[in-house]
């Protein structure tokens, strides 16, 4: 049997009624089988799946969405600068759960960068006249416009970490207080008693949850947190290394540090090593994130892992959820445990 690619009588792509009158049954019976309706015998559904076949059908999906209102397309939209998210495993990590989530439909993922006012004023353009059906917000800072202009436009969207506790987007996140607690618990165990920490971004609201349960782990344990112990990093690498500098000139008997990620942590090791402190003998030393950074470190890096994976795949279930009932009032917010990996370097 010759195979036509799709294309009928003249070159041209065979059309639903060609395939009912093939099959023998009406255009909207076909329709109700290539939709996967129930309300088909099995008889009607395999009589029309062979017309299909045999005829190379293709299903105009972009016709099907326009009819529907939809654009069958999100965007996983990432306000910050394209080399950090090359740069740092969270994004990827968080990509590929999104794509495994959606790898299974027909829902196309546009990657948007919106890192400098540019790109957020043609962002605002692009959602605007309503190009996707619904917007993943990956590493929100506390005073970025977007989540406001997604309400304003009502398109639905889920947010990976609330900007406060009084977020009104659907969020999914990682425990971060209690991932930093169970960090700075562990490192009491091992006997250190003046326990650093290298923050996040000051303005992300999972980077001020993980300074709150540093704080209450050292109050358990009978410490008042010192603030000189404490040091704003960015997430990064460099910021890291100007972390842990700041760190040493102020404090150099400290003997223990926890970093608000994976990179920051090994920004710090390379100037603790720069500096003579052997870790862990010298410094003991935490990261967040459990990435693959942390495994390949020397000595391999003890960290929270967080499910990032994870995450993105209960983002994209969340808002295909909003996308197919309408934006209503209740907003779900959903916090995914964290576990700490204990290595070598503690």
């Amino acid at each position: 049997m010759a195979v036509n690619g799709g294309r009928g009588r003249g070159g041209r792509r065979p059309t639903l009624e060609e395939v009912a009158a093939r099959a023998g049954v009406g255009r909207g019976t076909v329709s109700r089988v290539i939709n996967g309706s129930p309300r088909v015998s099995d008889t009607t559904r395999a009589a029309v799946e062979a017309a299909v076949a045999e005829l190379g059908y293709v299903p105009n999906t972009a016709a099907r969405a326009l009819a529907a209102n939809r654009t069958d397309a999100v965007a996983l939209v990432v306000p910050e600068p394209e080399t950090r998210f090359f740069a740092e495993p969270y994004f990827s990590d968080m990509l590929h759960g999104v794509g495994a989530e959606l790898a299974e439909t027909e829902t196309q993922l546009l990657l948007i960068f919106a890192g400098n006012d540019r790109e957020r004023r043609r962002l605002a353009q692009y959602l605007a006249a309503h190009r996707v059906d619904g917007v993943l917000l990956v590493s929100v800072h506390a005073d970025d416009p977007l989540p406001d202009l997604l309400a304003q436009l009502e398109i639905p969207a889920v947010i990976s970490g609330p900007r406060s506790a009084a977020e009104t987007l659907t969020s999914v996140d990682s425990d971060n207080y209690g991932g930093a607690r169970a960090a700075v618990e562990h490192l009491l165990s091992r006997g250190r008693t003046r326990i650093a920490h290298i923050t996040g971004r000051p303005d992300v609201y999972g980077a001020q949850r993980r300074v709150d349960g540093y704080r209450d782990a050292l109050r358990a344990a009978g410490q008042e947190p010192d603030e000189l112990l404490v040091e704003p990093g960015d997430f990064t690498e460099e910021g890291g290394r100007r972390a842990m500098s700041a760190l040493l000139s102020r404090r150099p008997d400290l003997d223990a540090v926890f970093a608000g990620s994976d990179v920051t942590a090994a920004g710090a090791r390379q100037v603790l090593r720069e500096e003579g402190r052997r870790i862990p003998d010298d410094v003991a030393l935490v990261g967040y994130d459990d990435s693959a950074i942390a495994r390949h470190m020397d000595p391999p890096l003890t960290s929270v892992r967080q499910p990032i994976e994870q995450m993105g795949r209960s983002m994209i279930s969340l808002l295909q959820s909003e996308i197919a009932t309408g934006r209503g009032p209740q907003r779900r917010h959903t916090v995914l445990p964290t576990e700490l990996v204990v290595r070598a370097s503690s």
